[in-house]
């Protein structure tokens, strides 16, 4: 019988895995898409046997909210190049590599088939039901044929790595995405920028007009949205009226936004909508709740959650306004989500955010920041974020710490102890 031990490089990347899962709820965010769609592929990785694909890796990293640039970024990085480079030398290796890339790209023209034909039901789709549920299996698709794209490169790349690859496959290095619905133009779009301008172009078709979301409307539930229970709030808060003149300039602009959208996508100029979806972000706060609707309402929620991931980044202030917006529109879950994705910053940008959320009267989107920190942050760092305001601070963090588990406060605790805080 022969057996196989697994490298140090490999089990030192396997134990990153696990630890990572470790700091995920196992239900939520692409770790619960994963999960559920291969959890014996899934646990394969997890012991060993396999390594994961670099895709996946990231994914994983996002729903604890590191961004590109993170330390855990770059450990797991280093860890996967190392494993990936051992695991490909074993006997076979180079053969399981040309396999699974034949299975990637059966997978990738699979995939612009079905969004191509998703994509032309979408455009004569006249229930708003069934354009819903078909503009969200497309959002899935996409996603499908991004990755197999990723995984054909990444594979390409390991199989060059091993010194060349006779039989490399033609498949197209960027290939357009399929159609979006969207009304024809009478002229061409001057780029991304035009969205939010106070022109619109001139269309064959009128642009439908979207409606202003209300309070208690529900953001989209699922693992794809990575979506928490919100804490319970310690004080709560009425939404604030709307002037009717920010209502009206929200509803122009989010219509103009997925109409661009739209465009750019089918004519695959992604780079002109992510620069889009960042003015958004850059744009009144007050405008994001009517894009959320519009965009989840065109089938284009990946852009949504595209826009929450580039709103994590701003600067305090700003985090803090957009995340109170979307809680005064009713949005609440969309706005944890945000916050969640926020706390890789540094502790004393995510002080002054919390400080922020209070001053305005967040307090229920303050405690979810301290929670989503305390569940994905070690306490050493929770120690550190008190520092800057002990008398403040400490009694929140440990609220937030209580509320994940009798194991985390207790660890606070000790941390904040070894800091000199515990008496604050």
């Amino acid at each position: 019988m022969t057996v196989y031990h697994i490298p140090v490089e490999v089990s030192a990347f396997a134990h990153f895995l696990r630890e990572l899962a470790a700091r995920l709820e196992p239900g939520e965010g692409w770790y619960g898409v994963f999960a559920s769609r291969d959890p014996e592929g899934l646990r394969s990785c997890f012991d060993g046997a396999e390594i994961l694909p670099w895709d996946v890796v990231t994914s994983l990293l996002q729903d604890l909210g590191e961004t590109g640039a993170g330390p855990r970024t770059a450990r797991a990085r280093a860890l996967y190049a190392a494993a990936a480079a051992v695991h490909d030398r074993r006997p076979g290796g180079a053969e399981a590599l040309r396999d699974r890339r034949e299975a990637m790209e059966v997978e990738r023209r699979y995939a612009e088939a079905r969004s191509r034909e998703l994509g032309a039901r979408l455009r004569t789709a006249t229930d708003a039901a069934e354009a819903a549920r078909l503009g969200d299996e497309l959002a899935w698709t996409q996603d499908d044929h991004r990755r197999a794209i990723a995984r054909i490169a990444e594979l390409t790349a390991r199989l060059a790595a091993l010194g060349g690859d006779d039989d490399e496959p033609a498949g197209p290095s960027s290939p357009a995405p399929p159609p979006s619905p969207a009304p024809a133009v009478k002229r061409r779009p001057r780029g991304a920028r035009y969205a939010w301008m106070d022109e619109v172009e001139e269309v064959q078709e009128a642009v439908p007009v979207p409606e202003l979301p209300v309070a208690g409307s529900a953001a989209p539930r699922g693992a794809r949205f990575g979506a928490a229970e919100a804490p319970t709030a310690p004080v709560p808060r009425a939404a604030p009226e709307v002037a009717p003149e920010v209502a009206a300039e929200a509803v122009r602009a989010a219509g103009n936004a997925v109409y661009a959208l739209r465009r750019l996508r089918a004519q695959g100029r992604s780079g002109e909508a992510h620069a889009l979806l960042c003015e958004a972000v850059a744009g009144p706060p007050a405008w994001l709740p009517a894009l959320a609707t519009e965009l989840h309402r065109a089938g284009l929620g990946a852009d949504w959650a595209t826009l929450l991931w580039e709103a994590a980044s701003l600067p305090p202030g700003r985090l803090a306004a957009v995340a109170g917006a979307l809680a005064d529109a009713g949005r609440p879950e969309d706005c944890d989500h945000l916050l969640r994705q926020g706390v890789a910053r540094p502790v004393e940008e995510l002080a002054g955010a919390c400080a922020a959320l209070h001053a305005e009267g967040h307090h229920r989107e303050a405690h979810a920041l301290l929670t989503a920190f305390v569940r994905v942050r070690p306490p050493e760092d929770a120690a550190g974020f008190a520092a800057a305001d002990p008398h403040g601070l400490v009694p929140q963090l440990l609220a937030a710490a209580r509320a994940v588990s009798p194991t985390r406060e207790r660890d606070l605790l000790h941390a904040l102890r070894v800091a000199g805080l515990a008496g604050a």
